[in-house]
């Protein structure tokens, strides 16, 4: 009778213990978000389901993507936008452009070719996963690369602004909304 107990006890005990070994590997791994994600999602209001919209009317569905959504109509970018097949918008969100200087967006603002160089930039050819965040270097459409790193639920692009609502889905497009307004390098 004890070597039964003692033999189920070892039998328990082993799975018990691969088990726990298991989830602890599962946890260090930190995977990559499969849905939207990010500290400023619940902060993310939306007028409909965008997923079969483009791009442009997508973005004009967040409220939060007022300023950026002016600017790309003020840059004539819409029809481009969205005529291409997969790219992805790394989104600079109202309180990004509240963060740059006045006298920067009335320059910015007032110069269409300007304009359209700093808004192509957030924009890359392809759409990107969340599982290509954590160390990604990509070629933006106004063709000089654009990185991002981070892990988990946490993201940065190029060092500087936060992914603070990742993962939104439109018909021809991945947004990632950001913090801050990118400057391509000179």
């Amino acid at each position: 009778m004890r070597t039964a107990r003692a033999t189920t006890s070892a039998l328990v005990a082993v799975p018990l213990a691969l088990g726990g070994l298991a989830s602890h590997s599962a946890q260090d791994a930190s995977p990559s978000p499969s849905g939207t994600f990010g500290p400023g999602c619940s902060g993310i209001s939306q007028k409909v389901d965008t997923a079969k919209d483009k791009v442009a009317e997508a973005a004009a569905a967040y409220p939060q993507l007022s300023q950026l959504v002016s600017a790309t109509v003020r840059a004539k970018l819409n029809d481009a936008l969205d005529g291409k097949p997969d790219i992805t918008v790394f989104a600079p969100n109202d309180k990004a452009f509240q963060n740059v200087t006045a006298s920067q967006l009335v320059s910015l603002l007032g110069d269409q070719g300007q304009l359209k160089k700093v808004l192509t930039y957030h924009v890359v050819d392809k759409q990107i996963t969340p599982d290509e965040l954590p160390n990604g270097s990509f070629k933006t459409v106004e063709g000089s690369k654009l990185t991002t790193s981070g892990s988990g639920t946490d993201f940065k692009v190029n060092g500087k602004a936060n992914i603070v609502c990742g993962n939104l889905k439109a018909a021809n497009a991945t947004i990632y909304v950001i913090d801050a307004v990118l400057q391509p390098p000179s």
